[in-house]
């Protein structure tokens, strides 16, 4: 499969490219060009000129082209959702919610694209300023660069770029090397609906191989990125000299807390769903740190063993598997190791810990955790619930806001009162009561504070930031 600039399916300049496997199997699936620099500088180019021909595109064109790619998704749902789980590893009933939710995107951005408003200025409100007219538009930024992770690729794409084309932008995309065949596939699916060529460009291959010109080209604008503090804070730096528009939405150490007073069962649940089984627990917003109140710890714990030794690990092509392979070998790795060292300092391992094959990892519980074990100063990237009881929940709320990141968070109480008194004090960018902190519909503003990132998405927050406002005064008394 080739990548995409200027409305063209091409090869690396460098004839290279490199190798897309199964997660699961191992297997090949496809190669794809290895760009480098020369390609940046074309897809640049390509962009440059795609940012007027996106500028002059009136929003229902925009609109239109945004629901046709919708309409095309929910028709060929099926067989993206296949080579999502095959380039992925996600289970096929993950992918199958994954490229729902991409369809659903396009549409909502389809329709925000004719949303897009300035207001009116009433000028009277100033003395002397009677005769004067205000109004503001709101216009594209020009060229958006978006930089899409591995874990989530379709929808976190489409929490991005739909927005940029809604918004009049022209965009880069650099993919994930890990697995951008879905990706590309959406992209062919853009330009057959009508996108201009020179608006999209999507490049395959390493950040090492790429430079840096994505980032600091003084004709890119914005840089929309989803990934670690690391990376951000490199591109932070990078886009720094033009003061670019940058958006980070970044990792981070989700807490959940488990009142008294909790309905158990939907508690335990959550933590399986929203942890150990959706991604296997590779997503940003996951629940990795679970604090239970002392008083319903152990029945909470046989809840959850129990929910856990059913879970059903396996082929991700398989209907009834409820969670698959890890992204790579050196995913599993770095799981294990965390959750390793973290037994060595102390920690109880109720139920897992340890790797099946090259690439899976066995959904894990740990007890008897404290704060200095990389279980619980970490973001581990994998199946792992280390559980902590608190008996006063003032504290427990302390020690959560004392980390670097503030991304999710969730409560479970029966008690409304209860439940609002924590979420109001939680330093997050977002509480779900009584469901598991991993929730992003897309209408609803997901981002978080510290760090764990700067700006917001939703299908207006996105649009919004992907443009900027202009004032228009008209001056009557000069006009006569």
């Amino acid at each position: 499969m080739q990548m995409i600039i200027g409305g063209h399916f091409v090869d690396a300049r460098s004839g290279q490219t490199f190798e897309i496997t199964n997660p699961a199997t191992g297997d090949l699936i496809a190669k794809v060009p290895r760009a480098n620099t020369d390609d940046v500088a074309l897809a640049i180019q390509s962009a440059i000129r795609g940012r007027d021909v996106m500028r002059d595109l009136p929003a229902h064109k925009r609109s239109d082209i945004l629901r046709k790619v919708a309409d095309t998704l929910y028709t060929r749902h099926e067989e993206l959702s296949q080579l999502l789980c095959r380039e992925n590893g996600k289970t096929i009933r993950q992918c199958r919610g994954e490229m729902t939710a991409t369809a659903r995107l396009f549409m909502d951005f389809s329709e925000e694209a004719k949303r897009l408003r300035g207001q009116s200025i009433p000028m009277d409100a100033v003395a002397g300023l009677e005769h004067m007219i205000a109004y503001t538009i709101r216009q594209p930024l020009g060229i958006v660069t978006g930089i899409v992770p591995f874990n989530y690729p379709a929808e976190l794409f489409a929490h991005k770029i739909p927005g940029a084309i809604a918004a009049g932008n022209a965009v880069i995309v650099k993919l994930p090397e890990q697995c951008p065949l879905t990706v590309l596939k959406i992209g062919e699916i853009m330009l057959q609906s009508g996108l201009p060529g020179d608006g999209l460009q999507m490049l395959t291959g390493f950040p090492q191989d790429l430079g840096d010109q994505l980032i600091t080209h003084p004709e890119v604008a914005m840089i929309s990125f989803t990934g670690g503090v690391v990376a951000a804070r490199i591109i932070a730096r990078q886009a720094a000299d033009l003061l670019k528009r940058t958006a980070f939405e970044l990792g981070g150490v989700d807490a959940m807390i488990v009142l008294a007073d909790a309905d158990i069962d939907a508690a335990a649940t959550a933590v399986v769903q929203g942890r150990l089984t959706n991604g296997a627990g590779q997503i940003c917003c996951a629940v990795k740190q679970v604090y239970v109140a002392e008083r319903i710890l152990q029945p909470f714990l046989d809840k959850l063993v129990e929910k856990v030794k059913a879970i059903k690990l396996g082929s991700p092509t398989g209907e009834d598997t409820d969670i698959g392979p890890l992204i790579s070998e050196q995913a599993a790795e770095r799981v294990h190791r965390e959750v390793t060292r973290s037994i060595e300092m102390g920690a109880k391992c109720l139920i897992g810990g340890q790797r099946i094959g090259k690439q899976f990892y066995a959904p894990t519980v740990l007890v008897d955790v404290s704060e200095d074990m990389p279980c619980l100063r970490d973001e581990v990237f994998g199946p792992v619930a280390p559980i902590v009881p608190f008996r006063d929940v003032h504290a427990a709320i302390r020690t959560i806001n004392a980390t670097p990141y503030g991304l999710q968070a969730s409560v479970f109480s029966e008690s409304i009162h209860n439940a609002l008194g924590v979420a109001h004090r939680l330093e997050v960018g977002g509480v779900v009561v009584n469901g598991a902190g991993a929730f992003r519909p897309g209408n609803v503003p997901f981002g978080g504070v510290n760090q764990s990132g700067i700006g917001v998405e939703s299908i207006t927050d996105t649009v919004r930031e992907m443009s900027h406002e202009t004032a228009i005064v008209l001056n009557q008394k000069a006009l006569g």
